[in-house]
C-alpha cells in the first residue's frame, strides 16, 4: 500500500480538528503578509473567545481557538516544561498587556483607517508578533505560556468565570495527577470538598479529566 504524502497524527488528546486548527494558524502567520485577508481571522478568533466566555468560560482556549490548537499538537513537540512564572499569570500583568496591545493595535489602524488591506495587515502583524512571544515563552517554560496572560483569555475568564466549572466528585484521592496534566498548571485537588473547581483559567481542554485514575473529574451535564 502506498503511504501517504503528509499525514496529520490523530490521537485521543489531539483529535485532528485541533491538528486542522493548527494548521490554519500555520498558514495565516506564513501567508498573512501577502494575502491580508487572512488577517482577518485574528478578530474572528478574539469575538469567538470573548463571546464563548459567556456561556462557557474559556472553552474556546482550549477546543477552539487556532493558536491554542497550535500549542497543543505541532508545537507540544517543541514546548518547554519549566513552570510558568507567576508574574505572568497576575492580573496586573495581564491587564497591562492588554491595554498595550490593544492600544498598539488601535495606533496601527489609525494611520489607515479606510483601507481593509491595511486593516488586514494589522491583525496580522499582530498576530505575528504575539505568537512569536508565545512560541518563545513557550520553549522557555510551558506551552501554553502565552495562554496565562492571552487579553482574549483573561476577558472570556472574566465574563465566565462561574460558567461550566469543572466537578470533582468524592472519589478523587487527591493524588495530583491531574494538576500534572494541566497546561494551565491550575489546583484541582484542593477544591475535592467544594465539588467544582472556580479556576477562571480553566481553558475545559479535559486533559485532566483523561488523566484521573479515579474518574473523579467531570463536566456539567456530563
Amino acid at each position: 500500500m502506498t503511504k501517504p504524502i503528509f499525514c496529520i497524527p490523530k490521537t485521543p488528546d489531539k483529535p485532528l480538528y485541533r491538528w486542522l486548527l493548527g494548521f490554519f494558524m500555520i498558514a495565516i502567520i506564513a501567508l498573512g503578509w501577502k494575502y491580508p485577508l487572512l488577517g482577518f481571522a485574528v478578530p474572528v478568533a478574539m469575538i469567538t473567545g470573548i463571546t464563548g466566555g459567556l456561556f462557557r468560560g474559556r472553552y474556546v482556549c482550549g477546543n477552539i481557538c487556532p493558536r491554542g490548537s497550535f500549542y497543543d499538537t505541532f508545537f507540544s513537540y517543541f514546548g518547554g516544561s519549566r513552570p510558568i512564572p507567576p508574574i505572568y499569570k497576575s492580573l496586573v500583568f495581564r491587564w497591562g498587556i492588554m491595554v498595550l496591545l490593544m492600544g498598539f493595535m488601535t495606533w496601527r489602524i489609525a494611520a489607515n483607517p479606510s483601507d481593509w488591506r491595511h486593516w488586514g495587515m494589522v491583525f496580522w502583524s499582530i498576530c505575528l508578533i504575539t505568537t512569536a512571544m508565545g512560541v518563545t515563552l513557550g520553549m522557555i517554560y510551558r506551552t501554553r505560556t502565552w495562554c496565562a496572560f492571552c487579553p482574549v483569555g483573561t476577558l472570556a475568564g472574566v465574563i465566565g468565570e462561574r460558567k461550566y466549572r469543572l466537578r470533582i466528585s468524592q472519589k478523587c484521592r487527591q493524588c495530583g495527577i491531574c494538576e500534572q496534566a494541566c497546561p494551565m498548571e491550575l489546583s484541582i485537588a484542593r477544591y475535592k470538598n467544594e465539588g467544582e473547581t472556580p479556576n477562571r483559567d480553566c481553558i475545559k481542554c479535559s486533559s485532566c479529566m483523561k488523566k484521573c485514575p479515579t474518574g473523579a473529574l467531570s463536566w456539567p451535564g456530563g
